[in-house]
């Protein structure tokens, strides 16, 4: 089981990569941020992503690390000079993406969803 960790903007991501340097699997997922109200993301994708990652997420390796990043609003998502599609550590183009950090490794959109899929970055190079 991964320890979990939650963060929002990619300052606060960046930070969470650094307290957890030198961990052999660091987990990320980019996903649209929720609705305080409802606790529903503005991202339909990441609505059906989050808990097949989460529920995979039980099978990572011990010392694992799980970096759950919201990306903000979706106006703030849309604009393609946001620093989560600038900064080169992340490049991303969608939402939801998972990230096996440090590895060229990455599921975008749907792919996010395919627990096969997640499961093979989780225990790829264990």
């Amino acid at each position: 089981m991964a320890t979990e960790v939650k963060v929002q903007g990619l300052d606060e991501f960046l930070q969470a990569v650094k307290e957890h340097e030198g961990k052999k699997n660091v987990f990320a997922l980019f996903s649209g941020a929720t609705d305080p109200s409802t606790g529903v993301s503005w991202c339909p994708d990441c609505v059906t992503a989050v808990p097949v990652v989460e529920k995979c997420m039980t099978k990572a390796p011990e010392g694992s690390v799980y970096i759950y990043c919201s990306v903000g609003d979706r106006s703030f998502w849309k604009d393609q000079n946001n620093g989560f599609r600038k900064d080169p550590r992340t490049a991303l183009k969608s939402v939801p993406t998972l990230l096996r950090w440090g590895t060229p490794q990455r599921l975008e959109e749907g792919q996010c969803a395919n627990s096969s899929l997640v499961e093979m970055i989780i225990e790829g190079d264990q």
